[in-house]
């Protein structure tokens, strides 16, 4: 799992994160998908920014560039894009969160 982590959502094993408790402690949470994909269902408190658009609208919501962000999509792979985007953006603490049954998984709804 640990090199199909890394390859799906741009992580290693040793940067395993606890996304509930960077969530609890004020992480960023974005949805990258479409707005229909996002009007289907998403995580509460998220804010919809698809990954095609993310760097021109991250500055709107993030407070600071070493605010951390969690971001998901679908299936990971758009998330994964975001993350990149962002971290060659300067954003220190970025998440690739995977998918949104993965998120609902992680945060237990």
């Amino acid at each position: 799992m640990g090199i199909l982590s890394a390859l799906l959502f741009g992580q290693t094993p040793k940067q395993q994160v606890d996304i509930p408790a960077m969530i609890r402690n004020g992480a960023l949470v974005i949805d990258a998908r479409t707005q229909g994909e996002f009007d289907s269902g998403h995580i509460s408190g998220a804010i919809l920014i698809p990954y095609d658009i993310i760097g021109q609208q991250i500055a709107r919501h993030a407070k600071t560039k070493e605010q951390p962000v969690v971001v998901y999509c679908r299936s990971g792979a758009r998330s994964g894009h975001a993350r990149k985007t962002l971290l060659h953006m300067g954003y220190a603490h970025v998440v690739n969160g995977g998918s949104l049954h993965r998120m609902r998984k992680i945060l237990g709804k």
